[in-house]
């Protein structure tokens, strides 16, 4: 597990969590729930890390929505703040642009 992701678990965990105005605008145009990915982001898998992204660190997370389905969460701490855990955007991917179970992008 990447410390981002680490610190992200934890954040969630003891409740610090926001969903960012275009997180909830992807939340609600495919249909996920938020409930879904923060009672799952225990389960998440790491598939890309960006500690030094220029807003704050981020991750891209893999996870799954209340029917198992897959689900892509980028999660995110703003630049210079321990807390909270953002929900930067999430959307179901495409298989056409991932592979290997949505853990790695096509070509």
């Amino acid at each position: 597990m990447s410390d981002t992701f680490g610190r992200i678990v934890r954040l969630v965990t003891a409740g610090s969590v926001r969903i960012s105005e275009h997180g909830y605008n992807e939340l609600v145009a495919d249909d996920i729930l938020s409930r879904d990915i923060v009672m799952g982001v225990g389960e998440g898998q790491v598939i890309e890390d960006y500690p030094d992204y220029s807003k704050g660190p981020c991750v891209l997370v893999l996870q799954k929505d209340g029917n198992g389905n897959p689900i892509h969460v980028v999660w995110g701490i703003p630049k210079g703040r321990l807390e909270p855990a953002v929900i930067v955007t999430a959307y179901r991917p495409d298989p056409e642009q991932w592979q290997d179970g949505f853990m790695r992008r096509r070509g």
